[in-house]
């Protein structure tokens, strides 16, 4: 059995380490911690939760209390209710908080942003609306793959709230004009039939709960004399861009958000782009999984992914996967010439330490 290869662990950390320490100083020798969930497709994304609060606690606690600390992050979201965590844990050991944003912030990343008293963008910074979606065995079955077990479709508040607002919509805009309480109830009925009852309430709770910590997040590090602002912010983040793909840049991000959004400068910049850099090849994040192409003339393959980071200076935590690869013959009709295919055995998952 072979393995793939890999840039030793240590010659990478030694190299990102630098790179920390470079930015450290550009951004006036505040400290720096890394925050990095890779989006490689197909299935090896990783999303930002809970299980990271103890790993942090270790990397914060070596810095102890700091007047500023400086969050670098790249993420495509995750659990919303870990953006809340996060922030607190983060304020315990600093008295200022910024987010640099290289390139890719979305969803719950997003609501992390907006708990800092700066949003540090590259040209290529990103932020999106913060919108959650709801699983729970109360959704809508997914097809159903033959002997895989019953999957269930995500439900978006948006979508729910879109089709209702759909309903209400006037007559000489074309929507409709259903208004009544008698038709209502009816398009309500037909709503519950497609999404049980119990899901609706899921997501009738994430809509609130979401505008509920986007207002909080935003709160804490402005004066009650500015909460006026905060309305209009949570209302574009969780309602007005109508859909959770859509990507806000720099400069929409300076007017919907206001003053806590800053441009990176050019050499900060440079240095966060080129930190980045690193963590998306290590991740392969350019590179589609194909395991064809990873197997090659092999008929069986180990294969190790580092799919997420939390770093700084004082030391280092990455998430891997370890997966098994294995040819075998699909079975045909006698008179087929052979057909094969591969199998994925997952082999070990979880985060590691790996400093130098």
């Amino acid at each position: 059995m072979s393995q793939l290869t890999y840039t030793s662990p240590c010659m990478a950390r030694a190299q990102r380490k630098k790179q920390i320490e470079e930015l450290e100083g550009l951004r006036g020798k505040r400290r720096v911690i890394v925050y990095v969930t890779g989006d490689r497709q197909p299935n090896l994304g990783t999303q930002i939760a809970g299980d990271v609060f103890p790993l942090i606690y270790d990397l914060l606690s070596k810095m102890g209390h700091i007047p500023e600390l400086d969050l670098f992050i790249y993420s495509t979201g995750g659990q919303t209710m870990a953006a809340w965590g996060l922030i607190n844990l983060l304020r315990e050991f600093a008295d200022s908080l910024a987010v640099l944003v290289p390139f890719r912030a979305l969803s719950t990343a997003t609501l992390i942003a907006l708990g800092a008293n700066e949003i540090v963008m590259s040209r290529l910074g990103q932020l999106s609306p913060v919108d959650p979606s709801v699983n729970s065995p109360f959704n809508p079955p997914a097809p159903q793959q033959p002997g895989a077990p019953q999957g269930f479709l995500p439900v978006s508040v948006e979508d729910v709230r879109g089709f209702l607002d759909l309903a209400r919509a006037d007559r000489e805009e074309g929507g409709g004009g259903l208004k009544s309480e008698e038709v209502m109830a009816d398009v309500f009925a037909r709503l519950a039939t497609d999404v049980r009852p119990m899901a609706l309430g899921s997501v009738y709770r994430a809509k609130e709960q979401i505008k509920m910590l986007t207002e909080k997040l935003f709160k804490l590090h402005i004066q009650e004399s500015e909460h006026d602002r905060v309305a209009p912010i949570v209302e574009t983040f969780t309602r007005k861009l109508f859909s959770h793909d859509y990507l806000i840049g720099r400069k929409e991000a300076k007017t919907v958000i206001g003053r806590e959004v800053v441009d990176a400068p050019m050499e900060v910049e440079k240095a966060m782009m080129a930190l980045f850099a690193s963590y998306a090849e290590d991740m392969e994040l350019k590179t589609i999984f194909n395991a064809e192409g990873a197997l090659g003339k092999d008929n069986q393959k180990v294969v190790n992914f580092r799919r997420a980071y939390i770093e700084s200076t004082d030391g280092c935590y990455a998430f891997k996967t370890t997966q098994h690869l294995q040819r075998v013959q699909v079975p045909t009709a006698p008179q087929m010439p052979p057909v094969f295919g591969i199998n994925i055995r997952p082999v070990g998952d979880g985060w590691e330490r790996e400093d130098s």
